[in-house]
């Protein structure tokens, strides 16, 4: 209750400041880092205030700054979208459309120029992708989550294939990243936090364009999923008792 208490709380304290940047950096950031690097302040408090969710970053430093990454990363819970702004690195989230409606924090995301999507509109999707084309074109990376929605178990769900679509269309790289531990501090369909869960982020190698030219979507989608899937069994493996 708490918790839940005081994202309301700081929501509303903290879009008024969105806006006073958005309004001051419009000019001249036409990408919006600034206010994006606000927003990642703002989500980060959730886990750095939280004893609780305590986060570890790895890998972090693989990220470049000057490239425009197709980044995708497997959805666990409501917390991934909190944890991954911990990577204080640019980009635009591509998310569903009911998103952008919450009070304060929905509005922030349209002040950042995030990309919508209505699922299972056709329309939509086709103007997400054009989206996402042009602002991987204006320098900027996108966020995505291949399995389109929170997996129910913990386990990776099928990837869908629209963003390694624009990975070979846009001839940028893709960066996998994988999300532990947030399932089981947060389960989808749940809003009680489950005690103390440790939660990892691990930023994987990036998948140059070159590697994957001649590769249909569904090629690469499964090649990047089983990336994501090894690393993840691999920890688990690792993880275990001996």
């Amino acid at each position: 209750m708490l918790f839940w208490i005081f994202m309301t709380a700081s929501s509303i304290a903290l879009f008024p400041v969105a806006v006073v940047i958005w309004a001051l950096t419009a000019p001249f950031d036409r990408r919006k880092v600034v206010l994006h690097q606000f927003t990642c302040f703002w989500g980060s408090l959730y886990t750095w205030l939280n004893p609780a969710w305590p986060v570890k970053l790895v890998g972090r430093d693989k990220i470049r700054r000057d490239e425009a990454y197709v980044m995708v990363a497997n959805h666990l819970s409501l917390l991934d979208i909190i944890v991954l702004f911990r990577l204080f690195r640019h980009y635009k989230w591509v998310s569903k459309i009911e998103n952008f409606r919450i009070p304060c924090v929905g509005w922030n995301m349209s002040l950042n120029g995030y990309i919508r999507l209505k699922r299972g509109d056709r329309a939509s999707v086709v103007e997400m992708l054009k989206a996402c084309e042009r602002t991987l074109e204006a320098g900027s990376s996108i966020m995505m989550f291949p399995e389109g929605t929170r997996s129910p178990t913990g386990r990776m769900r099928d990837f869908k294939p629209g963003a390694f679509e624009i990975a070979i269309k846009t001839g940028r790289p893709i960066l996998p990243i994988a999300i532990q531990g947030t399932s089981n501090a947060l389960p989808k369909h749940g809003l009680v936090l489950q005690g103390r869960h440790p939660i990892r982020i691990t930023v994987l190698d990036e998948v140059p364009a070159e590697s994957f030219r001649g590769l249909t979507a569904e090629q690469l989608t499964s090649s990047v999923r089983e990336i994501i899937a090894k690393h993840l069994a691999d920890a688990e493996a690792v993880a275990k008792p001996s």
